[in-house]
């Protein structure tokens, strides 16, 4: 007899369905799986022997034969241990009836005494499954549950044991839960900007930066204060919305970072990879394609510190998510894609020594020394950069260094300027002023004549390429929603060369 069991796995963010197809027929007893198992997969045979016996069940003394098909598409993880078992007490008639659940699609680990156990990934499989449309409904491990109950529209039911599913799926009355439950906010941190002294230049930068989602590179000396700003960024950036934060919730399902306690990353990322870090751990990659940190940092901010200090190659791989906002990997046997919208920021030294250009200490470098250490950030990697700002030393024996906006005066500006470009781009995929390109830019970025002129000028003067002349209109773009004005005019303007006019050649 053959029976057929829905189950899904996943490639990259993607799920895509599989069919768990058993057969048993008369012959010496075996256990084989086909169809492209990786060893975890193989392993599952014993898993499922034993939990099918110790949850009081007959195991078959029968050749069974199970196949995942597609058979051309490689199979990972212990997530069919489930489908598998249920297959087999389908196909030897100890589960009597199932014409209620043909649609529906199981996925869970089994322990040897018949427990379902959670999987790390069950969220981002369901998740994709449920928006494409695979089944009417699915059975999930109980601790995977409290995460899929946000899920609008998505309905499903939870064990805990093999043996209360098998009596639940005997009832033949289809049982599903299809609640929504509050996700609670917590954004609030004890980094705010009213701890930083001075700095005017680039607590501006950063208003601009969590306004239209513009990256920042901060050139200054030691202890200047480059990382304490960048770290109170996420305090100024508005709350994700439900799309965002389940997006940014599936990238560390995969990776098995969400801690014990966590069902949801509701916060905005904030990524700091150290600067050895290698390309994979960057980009993401290896043998079975992982996200990097610009995915982990997707939706939220990615702090590259001492960024000179990275590898060129490493550096140069982020090319691709800067300007598209995602990143393809491509392997022998796999290619997939991840989403990878994030703001950087980058924080450099003047120098090796780091001290040129310093007031209080004395540069020890020579030129030479200082153009090989200044060129190992490309000029195409600059160029996607939006604002370059110096972060000087502050003299903290000045009495005029005095604190001014704290996080949560700026973020109402931020949140005002965020509600003009909502409703601006309402109806678009567009959700901030750093992804406008072609025909958006010219229809949102219009400007005066007097802005025009300014802008063509400094344009011809400073030789800018093409894209950073756009990134300058979309700087002013965000710096007028800032100021609450529609037509772009000659201060926007001046703002936005200002920021691109700092940084060093």
């Amino acid at each position: 007899m053959t029976t057929r069991i829905k189950t899904a796995s996943l490639l990259g963010l993607n799920a895509f369905e599989i069919e768990v197809e058993i057969h048993l027929s008369k012959g010496l007893p075996s256990f084989q799986i086909v169809g492209l198992p990786d060893t975890s997969i193989q392993e599952a045979k014993e898993r499922v022997r034993a939990a099918i016996q110790n949850s009081g069940f007959k195991f078959p003394r029968e050749r069974i034969t199970i196949n995942l098909a597609p058979a051309q598409v490689r199979k990972e993880g212990s997530g069919f241990d489930l489908s598998i078992a249920i297959g087999i007490l389908l196909a030897s008639k100890q589960i009597k009836n199932f014409e209620n659940f043909n649609d529906t699609l199981f996925i869970g680990e089994l322990s040897l005494d018949g427990r379902i156990r959670k999987l790390s990934n069950c969220f981002s499989t369901i998740v994709s499954c449920h928006e494409k449309g695979f089944a009417n409904d699915y059975i999930i491990p109980s601790e995977n549950s409290p995460q899929l109950c946000q899920i609008e529209k998505l309905k499903h039911n939870h064990f805990i044991s093999l043996k209360d599913l098998v009596n639940y799926l005997n009832l033949n009355q289809p049982q599903y839960i299809q609640s929504k439950v509050s996700i609670p906010n917590n954004d609030s941190s004890d980094l705010d900007f009213s701890d930083v002294i001075g700095q005017q230049n680039a607590k501006r930068a950063c208003e601009i930066s969590a306004a239209g989602g513009h990256h920042i590179l901060m050139e200054g000396p030691p202890g200047c204060g480059k990382s304490m700003i960048a770290k109170r960024l996420p305090s100024i950036l508005t709350r994700m919305s439900t799309p965002e934060y389940l997006e940014t919730t599936k990238i560390y399902s995969i990776c098995g970072y969400l801690q014990e306690h966590e069902q949801y990353i509701n916060h905005r990322p904030f990524r700091s990879p150290h600067h050895t870090a290698s390309d994979i751990s960057l980009i993401g990659g290896g043998a079975k394609a992982v996200p990097g940190e610009v995915s982990l940092a997707h939706n939220g901010v990615l702090f590259l510190d001492e960024i000179l200090e990275f590898k060129k190659h490493v550096l140069e791989s982020l090319r691709q998510p800067l300007s598209d906002g995602n990143i393809n990997i491509s392997r022998a046997n796999m290619r997939v894609s991840y989403p990878a919208n994030f703001t950087l920021i980058a924080a450099l030294n003047p120098c090796p020594c780091g001290y040129y250009g310093d007031s209080k200490h004395t540069c020890c470098c020579s030129n030479l020394q200082i153009e090989k250490y200044r060129n190992r950030l490309s000029g195409p990697l600059r160029d996607r950069i939006d604002l370059h700002l110096n972060v000087p030393r502050v003299d903290l024996s000045s009495t005029d260094q005095v604190t001014t906006d704290s996080s949560s005066d700026i973020l109402e500006r931020v949140l005002k300027a965020k509600d003009i470009q909502n409703k601006r781009y309402d109806g678009s995929s567009i959700t901030s002023n750093h992804q406008l390109e072609g025909k958006f830019l010219k229809h949102h970025c219009k400007m005066n004549s007097i802005a025009k002129t300014l802008l063509h000028k400094k344009y011809k003067e400073q030789s800018w390429s093409n894209r950073a002349y756009f990134k300058i209109v979309k700087l002013a773009r965000t710096i007028a929603d800032l100021s609450g004005v529609e037509l772009i005019d000659e201060p926007q303007v001046y703002e936005a060369v200002y920021f691109q006019n700092t940084q060093w050649s």
